[in-house]
C-alpha cells in the first residue's frame, strides 16, 4: 500500500506553528505486522551553543505520560496471577494503614477500583511526593499532603460508582507492587515487565545506560505565545543525574521547580508515587510496537506470555460505563467514556471518536503531561493498531486554537490519530 497520504500529513505537523510539534514518531501495523513507520523533526533542542540536537528516531525515550499505566497493571495482573493479590482486595491490607473514604467509611478501596479510577480518591495538585514521606501522608488531616481533604471525592461521587481519572491512583498501585513483592518499583518492573518485553527503558533517567541515556528525548511547548521550543522535561543537556536519585515534578503545581531526592536508603511499599507509575516510564517508539504486539497477541510477546490471556481480557473490558442519566463521571470532555483496567475504550460512533470520517472503535491509551503527547491503540477483534509520540505542543493546551476541530481531543492528538486511524482502513 502507497503511505504517501499519510506520510505528508504526519510531516505536516512538525513546525512551530501553533498546532504543530518539535518532533514525532508514529508506527502502523496491520495484520499483527508493523507495515508503515516515520520519524521526523527533534527528539532534542539542545540549549545554544551546546551543539546537542537530536533527530528523532525509533529508539529515541521519551517519558510518555499515561500510556504508562497499562504497564503498572501489567504487573498488577502477574501479582494477581500468581495469587500474591486481589483485583478486589481492601487495599488497607497491603498500604499498612486503613484507606477509607471519609463520607464512604463502610466500603472497602480495592485494587480494581484504583486500576479503574474508580476509588473515590482525586490527584489534588500534588500527588507524587519526596521519597521519605509514606502515602498515608494524603489521607490523614494531620499528613503533610492532605490538602485540606483535596484527595477525597465528594459525598456524590461514591467509591466504586463514580469514575474520575486520578493519577493518585496509580502511585498507590505502585506502593502496593513494592509491598507486595518486597522490591523498589522500578526495579521490579524493568526485570518482570520490561526486560520480558525487550524494552529498553526506566522510570529514573538515572538508570538509564549511558547509551540509552543518550537517546533520552525531551519536552517542550510553547510559553506566552514565544516563537521558541521552551523545555519542560528531560531537558539535561548531556548531563546524567547521579546514581539512585530522582527528579521529581507535579503537572498541577505549575509554580513549583523540578527538585532532586536521593533513594538511597528507601523502604520499598512506603511510597511509589516518586517513580511516577502513573506516567514516568521512559520509552521509545520501538518500545510501544512491543506493547502493541502484546496488545494484539493476547497477552503473549514473541512466544513470552506477559500476561495471562484471561488478565489481558480483564484489562481491555469495561469496569466502568458513563450513564448519561446518572451522570456517574468525569468524561473529560466526552473523551472517556468508558475504562477498563490501565486501559480505555473508544467508540468511533461517539464523542470519544478519534477518525473523523470512519467508524473506528480502538482499545488502548493515550499520554499527555508537560507538552508530551503519546498514544498505543489497536482496533478489537483485530490485529490492526498504531503507536504515537509526539514530544511538545505548539500553543497553550487553555487556548481555543488547541481544541480539537471535530472531537474532544487536542488538537495535535486529532490529527495524528485521525491520519492514522484512515490509514489503517484504506
Amino acid at each position: 500500500m502507497d503511505y504517501k497520504k499519510l506520510e505528508r500529513e504526519l510531516k505536516a505537523i512538525i513546525g512551530y506553528g501553533y498546532n504543530q510539534v518539535p518532533g514525532l514518531g508514529a508506527v502502523l501495523y496491520k495484520d499483527g505486522n508493523p507495515c508503515y513507520k516515520l520519524c521526523a523533526g527533534r527528539a532534542y533542542i539542545g540549549k545554544s551553543g551546546y551543539g546537542l540536537d537530536k533527530d528523532f528516531k525509533m529508539d529515541s525515550l521519551f517519558r510518555v505520560a499515561s500510556v504508562s499505566k497499562q504497564f503498572t497493571v501489567y504487573a498488577i495482573m502477574q501479582l494477581v496471577e500468581k495469587s500474591l493479590l486481589g483485583l478486589d482486595a481492601d487495599v488497607s491490607q497491603y498500604l499498612g494503614f486503613s484507606l477509607r473514604h471519609p463520607y464512604f467509611p463502610e466500603v472497602p478501596i480495592t485494587v480494581r477500583m484504583l486500576c479503574s479510577h474508580t476509588s473515590g480518591l482525586r490527584d489534588g495538585v500534588i500527588y507524587c511526593i519526596p521519597p521519605g514521606d509514606s502515602v498515608q501522608e494524603f489521607f490523614v488531616p494531620e499528613g503533610r499532603f492532605f490538602e485540606g481533604g483535596a484527595h477525597f471525592s465528594s459525598i456524590k461521587e461514591p467509591p466504586g460508582d463514580y469514575f474520575s481519572y486520578c493519577n493518585l491512583n496509580y502511585g498507590l498501585l505502585g506502593t502496593i507492587i513494592e509491598a507486595v513483592t518486597g522490591q523498589r518499583f522500578d526495579h521490579y518492573m524493568e526485570l518482570n515487565v520490561l526486560a520480558p518485553l525487550d524494552i529498553d527503558g526506566s522510570y529514573l533517567p538515572s538508570r538509564l545506560s549511558h547509551e540509552a541515556f543518550c537517546r533520552l528525548g525531551g519536552i517542550y511547548q510553547k510559553i506566552d505565545d514565544s516563537h521558541e521550543w521552551q523545555p519542560m522535561m528531560d531537558q539535561f543537556d548531556g548531563v546524567q543525574p547521579g546514581a539512585d536519585t530522582v527528579t521529581m515534578q507535579n503537572p498541577y503545581a505549575e509554580n513549583d521547580d523540578p527538585a532532586s531526592y536521593s533513594i538511597c536508603g528507601y523502604k520499598p511499599g512506603t511510597n511509589a508515587t516518586f517513580f511516577s507509575p502513573q506516567g514516568g516510564l521512559r520509552i521509545s517508539l520501538t518500545g510501544l510496537g512491543h506493547v502493541l504486539e502484546l496488545l494484539m497477541n493476547g497477552g503473549v510477546y514473541r512466544d513470552r506470555q506477559i500476561i495471562s490471556a484471561s488478565s489481558l481480557e480483564s484489562m481491555l473490558s469495561k469496569h466502568w460505563s458513563y450513564e448519561a442519566g446518572r451522570k456517574n463521571g468525569d468524561t473529560c470532555d466526552g473523551t472517556l467514556l468508558s475504562y477498563g483496567l490501565g486501559l480505555y475504550q473508544i467508540a468511533g460512533n461517539t464523542s470519544a471518536r478519534v477518525c473523523e470520517n470512519y467508524e473506528v472503535d480502538l482499545v488502548g491509551h493515550t499520554g499527555q503531561a508537560f507538552g508530551l503527547l503519546s498514544g498505543v491503540f489497536f482496533r478489537p477483534g483485530t490485529r490492526d493498531g498504531f503507536a504515537y509520540i509526539m514530544n511538545g505542543e505548539g500553543s497553550s493546551e487553555k487556548k481555543a486554537s488547541s481544541h480539537g476541530r471535530f472531537s474532544g481531543n487536542f488538537v495535535w492528538e486529532e490529527r495524528i490519530m485521525n491520519a492514522l486511524c484512515c490509514a489503517m482502513l484504506e
